[in-house]
């Protein structure tokens, strides 16, 4: 891989969330505006300085990014439409970053969000890709519930892995989120709890199964010349990659794009894995997470289960881990799902984390996976950030 520009001189700053809501009767256009609007009030600037915007959802349509733009009555002179799930968060910040170094705008913001009436989910579903509409939603198995299912399978067949390896990610993952003011699930899970769960789709419980909401996310970026001008702590990008539809011989998913572009991550930042004082991954369910210890450099391909039987994942653990609870104990707000762990990550190096801060944290990996079709998931990416100066 040839040498890539730093991404020096650009900051991301202005971490947002709009509290998530089981159900809402409001469209996506009205989630993703409050994002906006909490955006332009914690900045301090008008809505006419931002002239970039970076626009994910699944529920926006019929509209796209541009529909949204005149919905929201703003001109900006760049945009993109990113609808690549919970890859999303880390594939709009490479692309506003760049574009901010390239001056194709000044302030960026990167907002996902999406709605949740009670049958949306289930039309989602539907018509999520021809793939799915083909080959798997006519069995009545529509969902990525049962593609999971045979991925957390495998993995445990081929890995070793057990029903208590995932369950003490999330019972960690749920510590973490009864910190959070935002997570839907208050109360307390212990493994007992998450073991006893009733089946989803063998292997899958419960617990395992992260739960549709609606609420949106984002984040602004900005030079850092701009950020301290405004007195806005920033957070610098020392490297991402992204990947998609890697390894499609594979004939079923047991790696990630992330290993294919692991090593171009770290060698850019110029960081190794060891050095990374906490790590936010995209975890609609838990299998996924060990795909991303592996394949990010945590440890070797096979060897997650022990590398979860080895550490602690709460917020004060040994491995800092999904600090605000992650979807599976926060919630999944569509395409917002993506942008949680970018959020945190900002929050964390901010110092703005609150009781989910992490100790002298200083540089955080977040993690993106996304568009699950009837056998894999297609889209991933990686961002290392480090905590800038206010």
């Amino acid at each position: 891989m040839s040498r890539r520009l730093a991404y020096d001189g650009v900051v991301a700053a202005v971490p947002v969330t709009v509290p998530y809501a089981r159900y809402s009767t409001h469209a996506a256009h009205w989630w993703l505006g409050r994002a906006l609007a909490a955006l332009i009030r914690e900045a301090g600037i008008a809505k006419a300085d931002i002239d970039g915007v970076c626009v994910s959802s699944f529920t926006l349509g019929p509209d796209t990014a541009v529909g949204l733009m005149q919905h929201l009555g703003m001109s900006p002179r760049w945009l993109d439409h990113i609808p690549m799930g919970g890859a999303s968060g880390v594939v709009a910040l490479r692309r506003a970053a760049r574009a901010v170094q390239a001056g194709d705008a000044e302030i960026i913001a990167c907002i996902a969000g999406d709605t949740n009436h009670v049958d949306s989910f289930r039309h989602t579903v539907s018509q999520f890709s021809r793939f799915a509409q083909d080959a798997v939603y006519p069995y009545g198995a529509g969902g990525p519930n049962a593609s999971f299912a045979l991925l957390t399978d495998h993995y445990m067949r081929q890995y070793g892995a057990t029903r208590e390896d995932f369950g003490k990610l999330c019972v960690a993952q749920r510590d973490n989120a009864l910190r959070n003011p935002h997570a839907l699930m208050k109360k307390p899970l212990t493994l007992a709890q998450y073991l006893d769960a009733r089946p989803i789709t063998d292997p899958i419980h419960l617990f395992d199964c992260v739960m549709p909401c609606a609420g949106a996310e984002g984040f602004l970026v900005m030079t850092e010349e701009r950020a301290r001008a405004l007195k806005l702590p920033g957070v610098r990008i020392r490297s991402t990659i992204e990947r998609h539809n890697a390894y499609p011989d594979d004939p079923i998913q047991f790696r990630g794009g992330w290993a294919m572009d692991r090593d171009a991550l770290y060698e850019h930042a110029g960081v190794a894995p060891a050095e990374v004082d906490f790590v936010e991954t995209y975890d609609d369910y838990p299998v996924i997470n060990m795909l991303q210890f592996e394949d990010l450099g945590f440890c070797a391909k096979g060897e997650a289960p022990a590398f979860v039987r080895e550490h602690g994942f709460t917020i004060d653990g040994s491995f800092p881990f999904n600090t605000s609870g992650g979807q599976l104990s926060v919630g999944q707000a569509g395409a917002a799902g993506g942008y949680l762990g970018l959020v945190q990550a900002l929050r964390q190096l901010t110092n703005a984390a609150g009781a989910m801060q992490v100790a002298n944290a200083r540089i955080g990996l977040v993690s993106g996976f996304g568009m699950i079709n009837y056998d894999r998931g297609l889209c991933s990416g990686a961002a290392l950030l480090e905590r800038g100066t206010a």
